[in-house]
């Protein structure tokens, strides 16, 4: 889907995560000051915008519908399952009214629409608690989320960023980062997790804000 999954579906991020003005002006200070190739970013996107979604069980919905396929694709299912259960929003209560077949003829592979019904279930039987999961670190969140089938340690990644707002979260495998990373640092491939993390080491403890400025250099004019 690109630029992690065009920014988890969010078109205009246009508000703070759960940052406060003075975290984010700290955030952007410690990584400017740390390394002058972010600063560089920093200073030619702009302000850091980003508002974490609410919605978390429609979060990891939509990061399972999005694997392996064009965003383009990946809205047209989302709009398919939205009109099936309409008026109803997408939930739990209302997911486990589809069947298999039911998901199936929505254009859903047999593997997503089985991790859909796998993720229902188990926050349905209570296995996953998405109302509590911000209580806990970021490694326990991962632990919690990858038992569900097709969530990984990436898609995790993501939500602690996009739903929960986690200041320090840094996915060095993701496609977009690294190839921030490439660009930005001139290296001749893209970089493997070592190279990755080593360079984001001095980002910490805000790599959720130098992973938003790498994902948005992608979006610069080339010329610039």
């Amino acid at each position: 889907m690109g630029i992690a999954e065009r920014l988890l579906h969010s078109r205009n991020p246009v508000a703070s995560m759960s940052f406060t003005p003075d975290e984010i002006s700290a955030a952007i200070a410690h990584v400017s000051a740390v390394d002058p190739i972010m600063a560089d970013v920093i200073k030619r996107v702009g302000p850091f915008r980003l508002k974490p979604s609410r919605k978390r069980f429609e979060a990891l919905v939509r990061s399972i519908l999005a694997q392996q396929i064009s965003t383009a694709v990946a809205r047209t299912m989302l709009k398919r399952l939205k009109d099936r259960i309409a008026p109803r929003r997408i939930c739990p209560d209302s997911l486990r009214e589809l069947t298999f077949d039911d998901l199936r003829s929505l254009g859903l592979s047999r593997q997503k629409s089985t991790y859909l019904q796998d993720l229902t279930a188990r926050v349905l039987d209570g296995s996953v608690r998405l109302d509590r999961v911000h209580r806990f670190d970021d490694e326990a969140i991962i632990t919690e989320l990858t038992q569900v089938k097709g969530i990984g340690r990436w898609t995790v990644q993501m939500f602690l960023i996009f739903c929960l707002g986690r200041p320090d979260v840094f996915a060095p495998d993701d496609f977009g980062l690294k190839s921030a990373i490439q660009k930005l640092y001139g290296l001749d491939e893209l970089p493997k997790r070592a190279v990755a993390e080593e360079i984001a080491r001095p980002w910490r403890p805000y790599g959720t804000v130098a992973s938003w400025y790498l994902w948005r250099s992608l979006e610069l004019p080339s010329d610039e």
